[in-house]
């Protein structure tokens, strides 16, 4: 973390403006502290996972839920956070205890949101999934990206008022983009304040470089942003096809305009998305909070 990423130079000039020091920003949970130790330790320390994911019991109820999902077939039911580990293995627990800490300590009540961390689960789990595909490219990386790509919306729920209005107005207007929307009426957006709790929680630059660009698609030709930050930016409207196909939901204005070039861009074909929709549909089914 001693190097400055060029998104924190961006970040700070952000959190300067008066529109977003207004809003609190949650500070990084105690947990997921403790997870980035456990991950960033040479070795991936089970005992110490085992214990985290015990120290909180609906954590290790969720864990254990998802080890006797359908997804894993057990002819036994798991009944300790330690089999659970066991079956999941150690980075798919990672993933999911993030995913709930995450999830926790940004709970906000709004109709809005009621389905909002599935999906960003599971557009996280399609962009891990895509990032295996991917030559030389970190998959965890984009299981981060996915699951904090829209984290700033419930921020803004809870810190902006009117701002559920905003989302409402902003999915409904063919004249600009979501962003345009946001910025027009709060004078700032989801992406930007997304950049900014990665940040704060210690992702990678490349990840809140990427959740600052993702509704900016021009980013992708543009060399002045590394090659990581691209891929993620691509991946991202590719996992969010991949979700709305799950979901039943028709392609977003976005996927229609740009989707052919995020797929160029990864060198991925329409007949391999249509594959990992086929592929995907257990992990997606799995995602239950």
């Amino acid at each position: 973390m001693s190097s400055v990423h060029p998104v924190d130079q961006h970040i700070q000039q952000a959190r300067m403006h008066p529109a977003v020091r207004a809003i609190v920003i949650p500070p990084c949970p105690e947990s997921l502290v403790r997870l980035q130790a456990i991950i960033a330790a040479p070795e991936l320390d089970a005992s110490a996972l085992e214990q985290l994911a015990s120290s909180d019991v609906a954590m290790a109820a969720a864990l254990i839920r998802l080890a006797n999902s359908p997804l894993h077939g057990l002819a036994q039911p798991v009944q300790t956070v330690g089999m659970a580990l066991t079956v999941l293995g150690l980075q798919p627990a990672v993933e999911l205890l993030s995913a709930f800490i995450t999830r926790n300590a940004l709970q906000v009540r709004s109709p809005l949101l009621d389905h909002f961390w599935e999906s960003s689960q599971r557009r996280a789990i399609a962009c891990e999934h895509i990032g295996h595909q991917l030559y030389s490219f970190d998959p965890g990386l984009g299981y981060s990206f996915g699951l904090f790509c829209h984290v700033g919306m419930p921020v803004l729920v809870k810190a902006v008022r009117g701002y559920a209005s905003t989302v409402t107005e902003a999915l409904a207007r063919k004249d600009r983009t979501f962003t345009q929307t946001e910025n027009a009426n709060h004078r700032t957006d989801h992406a930007v304040m997304g950049a900014i709790v990665a940040r704060t929680w210690h992702l990678p630059g490349d990840v809140a470089q990427a959740i600052w660009l993702h509704h900016d698609f021009s980013c992708l030709q543009d060399e002045r942003f590394a090659p990581t930050v691209r891929h993620l930016v691509a991946l991202g409207l590719l996992a969010d096809f991949l979700v709305n196909q799950h979901d039943s939901l028709a392609p977003t204005r976005e996927w229609l305009q740009h989707g052919a070039a995020c797929r160029d861009h990864l060198h991925v074909s329409q007949d391999e998305l249509d594959h990992w929709i086929d592929t995907l549909h257990p992990a997606f089914e799995a995602v239950k909070f």
